[in-house]
Parts: C-alpha cells; sequence; structure tokens
C-alpha cells in the first residue's frame, strides 16, 4: 500500500520535530509531506532539517487549514492508496500509520479511518461519541485514495475560511459526498490501534492567551459548522459555499450565543466577527 502522509503545520516549531518523529519517515511506502501555511515562525526551517529522511516541504504563504487542505490535497498531492492526515501539534502513537492501513484493508467500503485520542481529561467521552456517531478528529485521520479521487472528481471543496477540516470531512466522507439522508453506516470506521496525542497549553500568560484564541475560534467554528450541517441537511455537499462568508447573511437572524456560561463570551466575539465578514 502506497501511503502519503500529510502533515498540515501552522506556527508548530515547539511540536513538529516531535510530531516528525513520530511518524514512519523510513518505511519506503510512505511518502510525508508537511504543509506549512502563513507560518511566522522557525516551522519550516525545521522541517527543512528532515530532509535527508525523505521529508518534503510545501510553503503556501497564505494562511488557513481548509484552504491548504484544498490546494495541496485536491490540486498537488501525489496519488495514493491511503492519505493520512495528522496535525502538526500531535504525535502519534508508535504503529498508528499502519493500523489505519489494515483498517481500511479490512473495511474496503469505508472512505475513512479515525485515529483516537489517547490523552486528556476527555478522552474516554471522545473515544465514545466517536464510536456512536462515525466520528474523526483532525489531529489524525486517513482517507481511502478511492475517496480523496471522488472528492477531486466531483468538484466539492471546503470553504476557504472555514476553521479546521475534521467536521465537515466527516460529514462528506459518512454521506459518500452526498446530503445528510444518504448517511452510510461504516462509512468512516475507528480503528482501536491507532492514536495521538496532544500536548495541552501550558497554564503561563501565553499559554492562557493562545488558549483564549483557540476558544473564540472554536465558537467560530460551531456557528460555521451549523451552516453547513444545514446545508448537508437541505441541499447536500454540493451546494457548499467557496467562502462561508459569503452565505453568513442568509443565517445571522439564527445564530445566538450559547448560555453556557463557558461559551457565551466566545460565542459573542465569534458572531462579531461573522457580523463584520457578511
Amino acid at each position: 500500500m502506497q501511503t502519503a502522509i500529510i502533515v498540515l503545520a501552522h506556527n508548530e516549531e515547539r511540536r513538529i520535530a516531535a510530531c516528525l518523529a513520530s511518524l514512519p519517515l523510513d518505511d519506503a511506502g510512505v511518502g510525508v509531506t508537511v504543509v506549512v501555511n502563513g507560518s511566522s515562525d522557525r516551522t519550516a526551517a525545521i522541517v527543512r532539517d528532515h530532509a535527508e529522511r525523505g521529508v518534503r516541504l510545501v510553503e503556501y504563504e497564505q494562511g488557513g487549514k481548509a484552504r491548504s487542505w484544498n490546494r495541496f490535497v485536491l490540486g498537488e498531492a501525489p496519488e495514493a492508496d491511503m492519505y493520512v492526515f495528522v496535525d502538526g501539534d500531535a504525535v502519534l502513537a508508535p504503529g498508528s500509520v499502519v493500523a489505519l492501513g489494515q483498517c481500511l484493508t479490512r473495511n474496503p467500503e469505508a472512505n475513512a479511518a479515525a485515529a483516537l485520542p489517547l490523552n486528556g481529561r476527555s478522552k474516554a467521552f471522545y473515544q465514545r461519541s466517536m464510536r456512536a456517531e462515525q466520528g474523526l478528529f483532525g489531529d489524525c485521520y486517513a482517507l481511502s485514495g478511492a475517496f480523496v479521487r471522488s472528492l477531486r472528481d466531483s468538484g466539492v471543496r471546503l470553504p476557504d475560511d472555514l476553521i479546521g477540516d475534521d467536521s465537515l470531512i466527516n460529514a462528506l466522507a459518512n454521506t459518500d459526498i452526498g446530503a445528510d439522508r444518504d448517511f452510510r453506516w461504516g462509512a468512516v470506521v475507528q480503528c482501536l490501534g491507532a492514536g495521538f496525542y496532544c500536548e495541552p497549553n501550558p497554564i503561563t500568560p501565553k499559554g492562557l492567551r493562545r488558549q483564549a484564541g483557540r476558544m473564540e475560534n472554536y465558537a467560530l467554528r460551531h456557528f460555521q459548522n451549523r451552516i453547513l450541517s444545514d446545508i448537508m441537511r437541505n441541499e447536500g455537499a454540493r451546494m457548499i459555499p467557496t467562502r462561508l462568508a459569503s452565505v453568513y447573511s442568509l443565517y445571522l437572524d439564527r445564530l445566538r450565543p450559547r448560555l453556557n456560561p463557558m461559551w457565551f463570551g466566545f460565542d459573542r466575539r465569534a458572531l462579531a466577527r461573522i457580523r463584520a465578514a457578511a
């Protein structure tokens, strides 16, 4: 099986070396590409230091994970039997890439295989919900080569301004690039032999500021996913816009901050961003 590992990284100089060290760089059947997008730190320089081990660097000046995902995966990535996606701040458990390949081989009807979170206070909850809902995390998942080819042929793209990639990729895989009514059990499989570790933000002023920024982005992603869910529930994947901002005005009257104290303030900031972009 020819495997393409695609690492998407933005300002990950602290974690990218550990991420790469957890990948099977010496496997002849595996090609590793790190897509560095919009970074202002030493991420790209650290990746270049791994060139002798076969790691390929692709640099995009413009940031945005979804935009970079579209550009590389749907336009530039080499043909492969399996595509494994890894976030630049994730560390894979040993054997995860092989396990993902085995999962797809045992389930030839599957479009995707998901690795499981292995640390964090909520890991058991996330593992249960992933199994129950055929979910996946953007930190590590695999797509079959056939599914990637179908995506390329379909013309469906992630909105360039989408925060993250996993929720929409999950929906597209579960519905065979259709609509919610096309949900198919077995389209996404959870791979018990594959897992990843993420480093929590340190409790320092810098770490807390970074986490606050993440929370605001998570809030924006919450509202974006509500819009995408409406599109997938009704028109389906082929009506996903190039930019979500182009349809924000159609949804503003439906979006309200959650009353949960943890999210209320972040939701208000996210909605202000949505109104400004509409």
